[in-house]
């Protein structure tokens, strides 16, 4: 086993980007809108607190992913829906529901609904939603076609730092380790051999 210490990191990482960029190069086919590989590893819809589907929403209603996500500052994330976005069309619609139901109970309390994240931007990394959607990168080409499912899964690798440099080469972006990760000066020192 190799143990790479602080002292070690950029020649580690160099590695290690050289690894996933190779794979990222033949390996991985995915779908015209998909600009990051299809998910290999196929993971489960988390349990959310109430059931919501994509497919009824983004597809049948033909609502854009900015109607409920937004990107506040610092601009790392988009949010999950507040309750009175929800409520703006469920104050009338499917009233009777019991998921419709228990969303008014969330919108009564002033609680925010505990959605279950399911990406997760991994520690270690300085990335954010805001460059991303400023350079007119659309939301399918990193968590591919949302809009057809009935509960949110990861259909996409894009937590995986190959898929961060496969897109970053294909669109002449810089895939420099310092574009997505931060390491303290002293770190980034090499020895003098």
């Amino acid at each position: 086993m190799i143990t790479v210490t602080p002292r070690h990191w950029p020649i580690g990482v160099a590695v290690l980007a050289l690894l996933f960029t190779a794979s990222v190069r033949g390996e991985h086919s995915s779908p015209a809108t998909l600009a990051v590989p299809v998910n290999s590893a196929p993971h489960r819809a988390p349990e959310q607190p109430l059931p919501f589907s994509h497919r009824e929403h983004v597809a049948a209603l033909h609502l854009d992913c900015s109607t409920c996500h937004t990107n506040p500052e610092p601009g790392r994330q988009m949010t999950f829906p507040a309750t009175s976005v929800c409520m703006g069309c469920h104050a009338s619609i499917a009233t009777d529901k019991p998921a419709i139901q228990k969303l008014t109970t969330y919108a009564n309390s002033g609680e925010p609904i505990p959605w279950v994240r399911v990406y997760t931007v991994l520690p270690g990394v300085t990335w954010t939603h805001r460059k991303h959607v400023q350079a007119g990168v659309k939301c399918e080409s990193c968590h591919g076609s949302v809009g057809e499912l009935a509960s949110m899964q990861e259909l996409s690798a894009v937590t995986s730092m190959a898929s961060c440099i496969g897109c970053h080469q294909k669109r002449h972006v810089s895939a420099a380790c310092v574009t997505c990760h931060a390491w303290p000066k002293a770190s980034l020192d090499v020895p003098a051999r």
